[in-house]
Parts: structure tokens; C-alpha cells; sequence
């Protein structure tokens, strides 16, 4: 049997991606099937294992595409920046990932909350040497008084409880916040948090 051309495998590919994100963002890996992904898909379940050849392998691809996202605004700090504009400009970025990439945010938030099993090594690696250089910058902003002494760890995680929390979160926000938008208010309230932690 010919394969099918590149154009057509890599359409294939995404809708099945598109697919799986939905399915595992939803019901988390043990919770999802290849026919809840199939159906999802518009496919066959031989047709997904075709292109993919296993749940697992769905899910990790998944994953691998997430976590260069999610790692990309960290990256883009600039520490000959204004620190206050430059943490707030990072803030932003995530509240802005957890306005447009939901179910994204959801697959990681799953993803940790089973023990992290698949991307632990990432997180003890890549993800904590990023976190320790960027600390190292926010702690030297400090130490040249740029912005008020802090913890530089626990900002970081502070920024990401009060960004990811709106699409982790999503179905507790909007029935607390009703037909308001919480994106509308949300960037201003994490202004003057952050402002608020951070001027010396």
C-alpha cells in the first residue's frame, strides 16, 4: 500500500493532533480512548493508528508541541529590560496563552496533577534551568533595586496561579463571573498585583 504524500499525511497528522488535544484536555490520558480520538477526528480507528501508533504516542506528540510553547514567553525576558515592564509583559503572555489555548493549558495542568509521568525529566531539566536563570535575573534586579526584594521562585509561580487558573479553571470562572468576560478585567487585575508586589 503507497503511503499518502507529505501534504496529505501532514493534514492527517494535525486533525488528529486537533483531535487528541480535545479528547485528552477534557478526559486526561487514563480517560481517553484512540476511538474517542478517531471519532473526534472524523477517522477510522485504523486510520489513526496508521499515522500514529498508539495512544501514547498522540499524547506525546501532544506534549512535546505544549511544552516549547509553554517555555517560549520565560525565554523572551529580557534582563536589560525595565524589570517591572518586562515581568508584566511575561504576565501577559500567559494570561494571553490561557485565553487562546485552553484546552493547551489543560492538558499540561492534567499532565502534572497524574504525577507528571511523561514530561518529569523536562521539568527537572529544561523547565527548572529556565526558572533558575530567570531567577537569578529577578533576584539581580532586586539586588541593584530596580524592584522590591522577593522570592523569585514563588512570583514566578504566583504569575502562573493567577494566568493558567482562567483556563484551568474555566467552568468555576464563568459561573462565578457570569456572562462577564473575565479576560476583559483579568490583564488590568494583574497589573496592579504585579505593580503592586514589585515597585520599590
Amino acid at each position: 500500500m503507497n503511503k499518502p504524500d507529505t501534504r496529505i499525511r501532514k493534514k492527517n497528522q494535525t486533525v488528529i493532533l486537533k483531535a487528541g488535544l480535545e479528547v485528552f484536555s477534557q478526559f486526561g490520558f487514563r480517560g481517553s480512548t484512540i476511538d474517542m480520538v478517531a471519532e473526534a477526528a472524523g477517522l477510522s480507528k485504523p486510520n489513526v493508528l496508521y499515522y500514529f501508533p498508539s495512544k501514547d504516542a498522540i499524547y506525546t506528540a501532544l506534549l512535546s508541541q505544549l511544552l516549547e510553547n509553554w517555555l517560549e514567553p520565560l525565554r523572551a525576558l529580557d534582563r536589560d529590560g525595565d524589570p517591572v515592564a518586562e515581568l508584566l509583559a511575561y504576565a501577559r503572555r500567559k494570561l494571553a496563552m490561557s485565553q487562546h489555548f485552553p484546552q493547551e493549558s489543560r492538558l499540561f495542568a492534567n499532565e502534572i496533577i497524574q504525577g507528571a509521568p511523561r514530561i518529569g525529566d523536562v521539568l527537572r531539566g529544561e523547565l527548572r534551568a529556565l526558572v533558575d536563570g530567570t531567577c537569578d535575573v529577578i533576584d539581580g534586579w532586586a539586588a541593584e533595586g530596580r524592584i522590591r526584594p522577593v522570592n523569585p521562585y514563588h512570583l514566578i509561580f504566583s504569575i502562573w496561579a493567577l494566568t493558567q487558573h482562567y483556563a484551568d479553571f474555566d467552568v468555576q470562572v464563568r459561573a462565578i463571573m457570569g456572562d462577564e468576560d473575565p479576560f476583559d478585567t483579568a490583564e488590568d487585575h494583574l497589573e496592579v498585583v504585579i505593580r503592586r508586589v514589585l515597585t520599590p
